[in-house]
Formats: structure tokens, C-alpha cells, sequence
């Protein structure tokens, strides 16, 4: 047995470890576009993301929505309480499952496109999407994930009509658009 002993080390330390990943918020960005008026576009976002990739390979993305940022801030604290109504509904929710070992089987620089089927959780409803990725490994602890095109939210599918509507009012505008195209660039590291 005792012979047996280093060879034992030697092959434990050759398996891959299954690590979790995390998201690396400082360097991720979920941004989206609203439109008002039919001609007038403005790119938006969130600040505050949480999320985390299990060695199963259980993602789960969470938006913090009281931390969207216009630039605004009466038009911020409008669309917390108006039409997100962060006091009920205080985060968004995108879940999916994938596997993570092409990516992280990936050498540095490397990239893989990938759709993915995910569920976004938002204001009480659920609706299901197919994303169009893009993979990239960074490093040997880090990689990238981007939408290579925006998901493109109806309001309607998430209860969010009346809110923006009470939204357009308050701001004396004739038409926002009820369809908003949401892009990401997330990192995550191996921790």
C-alpha cells in the first residue's frame, strides 16, 4: 500500500477539478436599449449583478433592478417604482443549464459560439429564450460570455404594459416602445 500511495497523489492531482465559476460583476455589463417617441434610442443599464456557473453546470444570472442606471435620475427612480416595482419585484432572474467543460476546455484566447435555451424570471412572469453566444477563455481562471445578438424582451410577456404606461404618462411622451433589446458581456472566475 505504501508504494501504491504517491502513484495515488500523483493521479489525484492529474483529475480536472470541478470548480464553480462566478460572476465577476465589476467587469460583466447588462445593458439594454429603450425607445420613446418612434426615432429616439437610448442605451441603459445595470450595475448590481450576481451570478455563478455550479460544477453541474447550473447557471443562474440575478439583476439587481433597483441598480438601473439612465443616467437620469428621476427617469432611474421611475422605472424602480413604475414599472420594475422594485418594492414587490426586486431582481430579475435568467436561469440555464449548460456544460461547462467545452468552455472551460478551451485554451486561452480560444472561442466557442453556443445557443443556449434560458428562462428570464422577471416582475412574476417567466417566459423562455434561445441565445446566440460567444464563449471566450481568458485565462486559466476566467472566461467571457457575450451575446452575439441582443434578446429582445416584449413587455407584455412579463406583465410590464400597465407600468409603462404609467410611465409615458409621467413623462408627457406620446410612445416608449414595448420591445426592448437586452445585450451582456459577463466574466466569470474560477473560484
Amino acid at each position: 500500500m505504501s508504494r501504491l500511495y504517491p502513484f495515488f497523489l500523483l493521479l489525484c492531482a492529474a483529475l480536472p477539478v470541478q470548480a464553480d465559476w462566478y460572476l465577476d460583476n465589476e467587469s460583466s455589463r447588462l445593458s439594454f436599449i429603450s425607445s420613446k417617441q418612434g426615432n429616439l434610442s437610448e442605451v441603459h443599464r445595470f450595475l448590481t449583478l450576481h451570478g455563478k456557473i455550479d460544477a453541474a453546470g447550473q447557471a443562474q444570472l440575478r439583476i439587481q433592478l433597483d441598480s438601473v442606471l439612465t443616467g437620469i435620475p428621476l427617469r432611474d427612480q421611475r422605472l424602480r417604482q413604475m414599472l420594475f416595482e422594485v418594492a414587490r419585484h426586486p431582481e430579475a432572474i435568467v436561469s440555464a443549464r449548460l456544460d461547462p467543460g467545452p468552455i472551460t476546455g478551451l485554451a486561452p484566447g480560444a472561442q466557442q459560439e453556443l445557443r443556449l435555451p434560458l428562462t428570464l424570471a422577471l416582475h412574476g412572469r417567466t417566459h423562455h429564450f434561445i441565445a446566440e453566444l460567444l464563449a471566450t477563455r481568458l485565462d486559466d481562471h476566467r472566461f467571457q460570455v457575450v451575446t452575439l445578438s441582443p434578446l429582445v424582451l416584449q413587455a407584455a410577456d412579463f406583465d410590464l404594459l400597465p407600468g409603462l404606461e404609467r410611465l409615458r404618462e409621467s413623462a408627457g411622451l406620446t410612445l416608449i416602445s414595448p420591445s426592448v433589446p437586452v445585450s451582456a458581456v459577463l466574466i466569470f472566475e474560477e473560484r
